[in-house]
């Protein structure tokens, strides 16, 4: 479906039902699986799998409800197909939750459990980490299927991907800072960096090799005091994380952070980070912030070092080429603000713009073969 009728389709569909849910940006797929034995719920998206295989991540986090666990995987699984397509790399879309606190119900059972689940799909649907997720975990769900990437080094896996995650975003937000400011370099810039989990430790280390002024916020405050610790950072509290007097925002955490709220209180010139779904409504948020004058580097092609860091994984990883992979995104990164000009469109829907006319162009390649 065109993102251009994404708005009207929205005014038309019941999205408290799940088909209707899945119809509106025509994903293929919803696979609930449960397990009383050993706790498991967990559900997995298959968006498109026009490219190739869907793969995406399994998060694992503790949802208010089923409902919200559904929309977060059906946003999640489109990201990645869109994300994929714009890396050029030959992949489909998919992503999948575990629902429960992982802190307490993550349990070696469980994930073997998950992962019969996704060995029935045959090949459908290859997973890898994400949040609350790591390579351990891959490890575990790897001795029920084949189809998992992100595994341990020792293994022959990539291990950790989170370096070349934050190298894209970092090139993103280059590429940003050209845009608006007319240079690429981030020396003086205040850059506010909303996440310190592994992709935002590593960015915050990139941006403060370049000078950048650094502006963190965390929940959690022993994260906030190990990068205290290594970096001269400002350490921001709820309250001032978003009014911060600052140049940059990197939503670096959960998504929907660029929101009527949010956007009332920034003021920022540049929005790039890692976290996917920033934009709580794209259609609302993604023409908000055009008009607040605000450059938004849209989330699936910045931050998507981590799939193009799995995609190497499968063909025998090479660190040296995936991160010179995610290098090309400050170009790309580029190219849909150039798009964005000259279509006089906002920046997330010359994204859009650009991943569908490749899974398109590729569907009618194949369809011909």
């Amino acid at each position: 479906m065109s993102s251009a009728n994404i708005a009207s389709e929205k005014k038309n569909k019941d999205t408290s039902n799940v088909i209707n849910q899945m119809s509106l940006f025509n994903h293929e797929q919803l696979v609930f699986c449960n397990d009383n034995n050993v706790g498991l719920k967990a559900i997995i998206a298959i968006h498109s799998t026009a490219l190739g295989p869907a793969l995406g991540g399994t998060r694992m986090w503790n949802y208010v409800s089923e409902q919200e666990a559904v929309t977060d995987v059906l946003r999640l699984s489109r990201g990645m197909t869109y994300k994929s397509a714009v890396a050029g790399i030959n992949l489909g879309g998919g992503k999948a939750v575990i629902i429960g606190d992982p802190k307490k119900t993550k349990t070696e059972a469980l994930l073997r459990s998950y992962g019969k689940f996704i060995n029935n799909l045959g090949g459908k649907y290859i997973t890898a980490e994400d949040v609350a997720m790591n390579s351990k975990d891959m490890e575990i769900i790897h001795a029920e299927t084949k189809y998992v990437t992100g595994l341990p080094e020792s293994m022959g896996g990539s291990g950790d991907p989170s370096p070349v995650t934050a190298m894209g975003v970092w090139m993103g937000i280059k590429a940003s800072s050209k845009e608006v400011y007319g240079n690429s370099s981030l020396s003086g810039k205040k850059v506010i960096v909303q996440g310190l989990g592994n992709v935002g430790k590593h960015l915050i280390d990139l941006l403060a090799k370049e000078n950048a002024q650094l502006f963190v916020y965390d929940i959690d405050s022993e994260k906030l005091k190990e990068v205290s610790k290594k970096h001269r950072v400002t350490v921001l509290s709820e309250g001032e994380l978003y009014s911060a007097d600052a140049d940059i925002y990197a939503p670096c955490a959960l998504g929907a952070t660029v929101n009527s709220n949010t956007l009332e209180q920034l003021k920022v010139k540049i929005i790039c980070g890692s976290a996917n779904n920033q934009l709580a409504d794209e259609d609302i948020h993604g023409r908000m912030v055009e008009e607040k004058g605000i450059l938004y580097a849209p989330d699936f092609v910045v931050n998507a070092g981590g799939i193009i860091n799995v995609y190497y994984e499968l063909q025998g990883y090479n660190r040296e080429r995936a991160l010179t992979h995610a290098e090309r995104i400050y170009d790309t990164t580029t190219k849909i603000f150039e798009i964005a000009k000259q279509q006089k469109l906002p920046t997330y829907l010359a994204a859009n713009h650009l991943a569908e006319e490749r899974i398109n162009t590729i569907a009618k390649i194949k369809a011909r073969i």
